[in-house]
């Protein structure tokens, strides 16, 4: 891209004008969690030593320039510079190379003194005149005296959003720098690209940067934690630390546990879930296996180092029992001995069947085995030499060297009270960082998380099993179907009967979650039609039950308001569009764009009841 070079004279006595901008130029603006995210993401904005971004603080030249070049194709590549790019920007100075490579690329010049002054502020004018250069604009392309020009075609492209400098004089701060930058990704280059996809990344849907694609294709990992090593492999200290999706401390971090980080968001991230079990299965085959089957459940192999230690090239066989450290994405990071035992789970017994397991010889044998639905909302396979009930609650665990997988029963713990508003505490005990809570219903089970269960009062029979961490804190909790998070949830979409008494034939086509079943027989449920809850296994369900209706209402965030009433949305709430005679799988964005809004609970809130079904018509 051929950018000229601008005239620092000119823009050094442009800088004294009072150009006052609209004071709605924060409008429309990206959260400033998302536009962090995304420029320290791409490394355009880095924090201090340790960490902090201080946003309010004032941008210097030197500063701005810097992150305008690793804002390019290439920019986090640049060391010092060769020479001395300006007299008052020796070799030695830390911005040396940024400053070069700004000049070679004809984003700056010196002032009229042939100072480029890096301790200076920078002014909106002086910013803005560099992003319009990242996106190939040239002084050529503007008319009128500057910064009149450029400042328009700056709010013409939306670059303005989220940014408080007012004026061309007006200084910015790294807040400022932050939404420019933000909004320079999403923003057309004069050839009519979005500039984002010049570093390699894309848009969503809405039009702005992919966070989440982003951060994952700028993270680094994964390795496993053992003692402190571990910590050299990041290269610096990390500000921000999360574990299992939950802020936690650097401390907090486990012998085993999976990290990722990304040095320029200063973030680390730790996975602690694992699954215990024999190997069963490799797929495509044990010279290059991308997937492993262990306990019932198969997982992608996600590194390098776990698809060796599972090829016939590593230590472990078909029939060994391992214990698989899983990373963010549910894949295999690495594998280890079954003596790393905290990849034990406890759940509720879902299924006693025969399983044919390899024998680690070529051969196969047959064990009795239990399908465990554990407290991660996950199912495992275990195959056991005892007899359990379905509904049983148990926990599986590694037993000596051997590596054996046995089951143990756990006695019903009764726990009453009700949850705090904040999902905080339940009655004297508060909710462990990171505690699971399965709640089960007819053999399917719901993970759902504390606040979840916010301001519910549970009712004796209402807990199966807890149980308590060293600190005293819940840290698993197994309910007796509190929420209805565990049913599955659709539409009636035609019904039809015939005949009468012995000789009624009911046929019913519903939809669950796109899918299409439809069942015949001579059993007539309560629902008939419109949105349903289904119990049992959706292709052959043991009950429908009808849903309640509230209709007119408008869909805004998370809650469905009709009058004055407002209704909290599942989760997984399920959208449908009515026209032409059919139902039609939507999103939640169809919903909130308006129209005849129909929505539909299964019971009351103060319950654990929520909005599932919302049709649009």
């Amino acid at each position: 891209m051929k950018l000229k070079r601008l005239f620092s004279a000119l823009l050094a006595a442009c800088l004294t004008l009072t150009l006052v901008l609209p004071a709605s130029a924060a409008g429309n603006a990206a959260s400033l969690e998302d536009a962090v995210q995304t420029v320290t993401a791409l490394g355009i904005l880095n924090g201090d030593g340790s960490g902090g971004l201080n946003l309010s603080a004032k941008v210097t030249r030197a500063e701005f320039v810097a992150m305008a070049v690793k804002a390019m194709p290439g920019g986090d590549g640049v060391g010092r510079a060769a020479v001395a790019p300006y007299p008052d920007v020796p070799r030695s100075h830390w911005a040396s190379g940024y400053v070069e490579a700004a000049v070679g690329r004809g984003l700056v010049t010196a002032f009229s003194d042939g100072t480029f002054r890096p301790n200076q502020e920078i002014k909106l004018a002086e910013a803005v005149s560099m992003a319009l250069s990242l996106l190939g604009y040239e002084a050529g392309d503007f008319s009128g005296a500057f910064p009149t020009g450029q400042l328009a075609m700056y709010h013409r492209l939306k670059l303005s959003a989220g940014v408080t400098a007012l004026s061309a004089a007006s200084p910015l701060t790294r807040q400022d720098a932050v939404y420019l930058f933000y909004n320079l990704l999403s923003a057309k280059t004069k050839e009519g690209t979005p500039y984002i996809q010049q570093l390699g990344h894309s848009l969503d849907a809405s039009g702005r940067p992919d966070v989440v694609a982003l951060v994952n294709g700028q993270m680094e990992g994964p390795v496993v934690a053992r003692g402190y090593g571990w910590q050299s492999s990041l290269g610096f200290t990390p500000s921000k630390v999360y574990r299992n999706g939950s802020p936690a401390a650097l401390a907090n971090i486990q012998d085993y546990d999976v990290i990722y980080w990304n040095a320029s968001m200063g973030t680390v991230w730790a996975c602690a879930q694992k699954a215990t079990g024999p190997i069963q299965a490799l797929e495509p085959d044990r010279a290059n296996p991308t997937s492993v089957t262990v306990a019932g459940r198969t997982y992608a192999i996600e590194s390098s180092a776990a698809a060796l230690a599972l090829s016939d090239l590593g230590q472990y066989r078909l029939g060994d029992t391992v214990t698989l450290l899983l990373g963010r994405s549910g894949g295999v990071a690495a594998v280890e001995d079954v003596s790393v035992s905290a990849g034990e789970k406890v759940g509720v017994v879902a299924a006693v069947d025969k399983t044919s397991y390899p024998d680690g010889s070529g051969g196969t044998y047959t064990a009795q085995t239990v399908t465990l639905l554990a407290t991660d909302g996950q199912t495992y396979q275990y195959p056991t030499r005892g007899g359990y009930k379905v509904g049983s609650v148990v926990r599986a665990m590694v037993a000596g060297n051997g590596g054996e997988v046995t089951l143990r029963g756990l006695a019903n713990a009764s726990l009453t009270g009700t949850v705090s508003r904040d999902g905080a505490r339940l009655d004297k005990y508060a909710f462990a960082q990171g505690a699971e809570i399965l709640d089960v219903s007819d053999g399917r089970g719901a993970a759902i998380y504390p606040s979840r269960l916010a301001g519910l009062k549970l009712d004796s029979g209402k807990v199966k099993y807890y149980s308590l961490n060293p600190q005293g804190e819940i840290e698993t909790l197994i309910l007796n179907d509190v929420t209805g998070d565990a049913y599955q949830y659709g539409i009636i979409t035609r019904f039809e009967e015939e005949g009468e008494g012995m000789g009624r034939y009911c046929t019913y086509q519903y939809d669950v979650g796109g899918v299409s079943y439809t069942i015949s027989g001579s059993t007539k449920f309560l629902a008939a039609g419109g949105p349903v809850k289904l119990q049992g296994d959706p292709a052959s369900p043991e009950k429908l039950y009808a849903l309640t209706a509230v209709k007119g209402g408008q869909v805004t965030g998370n809650q469905l308001i009709a009058g004055s009433r407002k209704y909290t949305l599942s989760d997984s709430v399920a959208v449908y569009e009515y026209r032409d005679g059919r139902y039609w799988l939507s999103s939640l964005a169809r919903a909130e764009s308006g129209g005849n809004v129909t929505g539909w609970y299964d019971k009351a809130e103060s319950e654990g009841g929520r909005i599932r079904v919302i049709v649009v018509q």
